[in-house]
């Protein structure tokens, strides 16, 4: 009893203070980086990155809509921010050599490792690795193709998503002096629900964890993805759990009709997004009556019963994370 209390406790503070730091971010002018921004999200990630029980769904109405319109607003601080870096990384003879300058980028480089080593692990086709990936909703700042394609998938062509034509300019213009990556990256501008029959050429698709900022816009997202992938191909999510669904939405295993769940998994350290990666399925299935369904509170840590905390083989072997293989 005790230790439930303490739980609540804790619970209730960082909820508080989750709440303080949004209404501060409300009332900013902007939201392009500054250091009132960077301060007040600081503080945000540091609040919300430590393992919590904290079940999101279980949250009251009102709390619910302050998280909504807080995921809205750390998607648009992201864009300014990767806006910013963009434009200064495209302003060097060679970009690609002054990545570090973003302050995230070492946690891209461990995110792009977990990815390939999730990939690796349900990849199973007649060739050994990938021939045609694309990201959904790329941005100014495709740091995920990037780093997958430098250095974990060095044979595989990129194909990048976004509605945003600047952002696929600011992109571009980052690979455009490397020899390699200029020949291995392509741009596309478009909405994504606009893109239909080519959808069937990728092996593995990538959905970023802002395309969809709350769940009837990512279960639209998903549901066309279903409809258009080829049978058998890779869709990787980025979800959230515990607090850290407080600044990025969380992927309900539910939604994903038409794809066979293969592992969620939850990073323990400062990468935060959840990887969820699924197959599009062979042969048609009642989804009704062989669809394994799950509570969406199987993606917090608290009620997880297929939850097991698994050492994962590979160089960031310090990092703890949680398995759910399906």
């Amino acid at each position: 009893m005790e230790s439930l209390q303490v739980q609540v406790q804790e619970e209730s503070i960082l909820v508080e203070k989750v709440c303080q730091i949004y209404e501060k971010l409300s009332k900013l002018e902007t939201l392009k980086p500054s250091k009132d921004v960077d301060n007040l999200f600081t503080q945000l990630v540091h609040a919300c990155i430590p393992h919590s029980s904290i079940n999101i769904a279980n949250l009251p109405a009102n709390i619910q809509e302050i998280r909504s319109k807080l995921i809205r607003l750390c998607g648009q601080a992201e864009g300014l921010l990767e806006a910013h870096f963009s434009t200064i990384l495209g302003s060097f003879k060679n970009p690609l050599h002054h990545l570090n300058i973003f302050p995230y980028y070492s946690n891209y480089l461990k995110l792009g490792r977990l990815e390939y080593d999730i990939l690796n692990k349900h990849y199973s086709t007649t060739s050994e690795t990938p021939k045609r990936v694309a990201f959904v909703g790329s941005g100014p700042l495709p740091f995920t193709s990037i780093v997958l394609a430098s250095y974990h998938l060095k044979d595989t062509t990129f194909h990048n998503y976004d509605i945003d034509s600047m952002a696929n300019s600011m992109a571009s213009r980052l690979v455009s002096a490397d020899h390699d990556l200029s020949k291995r990256m392509v741009f596309h501008t478009a909405d994504i629900m606009d893109v239909t029959d080519e959808l069937k050429d990728y092996d593995v698709i990538f959905l970023a964890a802002l395309v969809g900022m709350n769940m009837d816009e990512k279960n639209k997202v998903i549901k066309h993805l279903a409809k258009y992938m080829a049978p058998g191909a890779i869709l990787m999510l980025r979800s959230a759990h515990g607090a850290r669904a407080f600044l990025y939405p969380v992927v309900d295993p539910n939604v994903l009709h038409g794809f066979n769940v293969l592992s969620i998994f939850h990073p323990d350290d400062d990468v935060i997004n959840s990887v969820v990666i699924s197959r599009k399925i062979v042969e048609p299935v009642n989804i009704d009556n062989n669809y394994l369904h799950l509570d969406i509170g199987s993606l917090m840590a608290s009620s997880c019963k297929y939850c097991d905390i698994q050492p994962f083989n590979h160089p960031l072997g310090h990092m703890k994370m949680i398995d759910e293989s399906m």
